[in-house]
């Protein structure tokens, strides 16, 4: 039985890791200048450190690795952003145009809905005689867009984008030409051998783990792009090159990436085309083509080990947004699976993996455990 000394030591425990992460939350929220590019440098170093090493093995120097890495990926960048960039400035400067399109046939259904809404508004004048029916308003007039962005704030963003950019290519390349050795020295200095050794475990664990589930992920999410852009190609969507990178990115974005996808799709077949069937075509076939790639091909190339409750996935890419914006919603689900391995990793962790898992994975993680101490018992 506890008594009210131990009640109040907990609870006072329990206060001040409350108050700890508010603190730590606090300052994320309003130093994310300074965090946000940290914490992108070792996500892409995570997930790149595995290319690093194995071109290591093959007795090439980590660092000329991590430079020949890091130039190929950002040409590409550069490749599939010059690509894109004029079809995506095309739609952008059409859209007022794309705008009245859409209303004008979306006005048919409109008109529809209303003739219902006054039906049923007659209906109940009639049950209810006494009743007066509301008059209709006028629609309120659209506002007209907020003045432009002035030069200085231009070049303000600008300069802040640039300077995070370089930031996080400069992190990354430290990062990955310091690779494993680094890492040991910085445990060894910190920590006895025996913590420092588990704790180097820990982070080649994840290291190793997060690089190849985002490595094949990179790889799916690819290949959904290139099949998303010959399906609209075939379609007759214009620009389908634009409509597959665009999917391609998304699709990191677990849920709200491949939903905005399908509204994105829906909308430009509306503007694109006045034949039902060709507009509805067109999100279907990105439906199907989602669908086999969540249910078929992911789960066959990654497996279910990794696989994370899509309630905490919804809510950290929720509150990644709030916290960071675009950055906070790239960095939500890694750091979910980040801290998965970990956990898988210690004894007293099993709790945690379960918790991330998703529905059944507590009850295989105590199955596990249960033959695990059987086997130890019988050995």
């Amino acid at each position: 039985m506890k008594t009210n000394g131990e009640m109040t030591s907990r609870y006072a425990t329990q206060a001040l890791m409350v108050l700890a992460i508010c603190a730590v939350g606090t300052v994320l929220y309003f130093g994310h200048e300074v965090f946000v590019p940290v914490a992108l440098a070792l996500l892409f170093a995570t997930v790149l450190s595995g290319a690093v090493e194995a071109l290591h093995r093959r007795r090439l120097p980590r660092s000329l690795a991590s430079i020949l890495l890091l130039l190929v990926l950002l040409t590409l960048v550069g490749i599939t952003f010059n690509a894109v960039a004029d079809p995506a400035r095309q739609w952008f400067a059409n859209l007022p145009h794309t705008l009245r399109v859409i209303e004008r046939k979306v006005h048919p259904v409109a008109l529809a809905l209303n003739q219902i809404e006054a039906l049923g508004t007659r209906a109940g004048a009639i049950a209810n005689p006494g009743a007066v029916a509301p008059r209709p308003e006028a629609p309120a007039a659209v506002s007209a867009p907020a003045s432009s962005l002035s030069a200085y704030e231009v070049l303000s963003q600008t300069r802040s984008g640039l300077v995070s950019t370089l930031t996080v290519v400069i992190l990354s390349l430290f990062l990955l030409s310091g690779g494993p050795p680094m890492l040991a020295r910085m445990a060894a200095s910190l920590a006895d051998d025996v913590q420092a050794v588990h704790v180097l475990r820990i982070i080649d664990a994840i290291r190793s783990e997060v690089g190849r589930y985002y490595g094949t992920i990179a790889i799916i999410n690819l290949g959904l792009g290139a099949a998303t852009g010959v399906a609209m190609m075939v379609l007759g969507v214009p620009n389908p090159f634009l409509w597959g990178t665009m999917a391609a990115v998304l699709n990191f974005i677990p849920y709200v990436g491949g939903a905005t996808t399908l509204v994105v799709l829906t909308v430009v077949a509306l503007v694109s085309f006045d034949n039902v069937g060709r507009i509805i075509a067109v999100p279907a076939v990105y439906l199907g083509l989602a669908t086999i790639e969540g249910q078929v091909v992911q789960p066959l190339l990654v497996g279910h080990r990794l696989d994370l409750n899509p309630l905490l996935v919804f809510l950290a890419v929720w509150f990644g947004g709030w916290l960071w914006g675009i950055a906070g919603i790239v960095i939500a689900v890694p750091t979910l699976v980040a801290l998965k391995v970990a956990a898988e990793h210690r004894r007293a962790g099993h709790a945690l993996a379960a918790f991330l898992g998703p529905a059944g994975s507590a009850r295989r993680s105590t199955t596990r455990r249960r033959d695990q101490s059987g086997s130890e018992m019988t050995a």
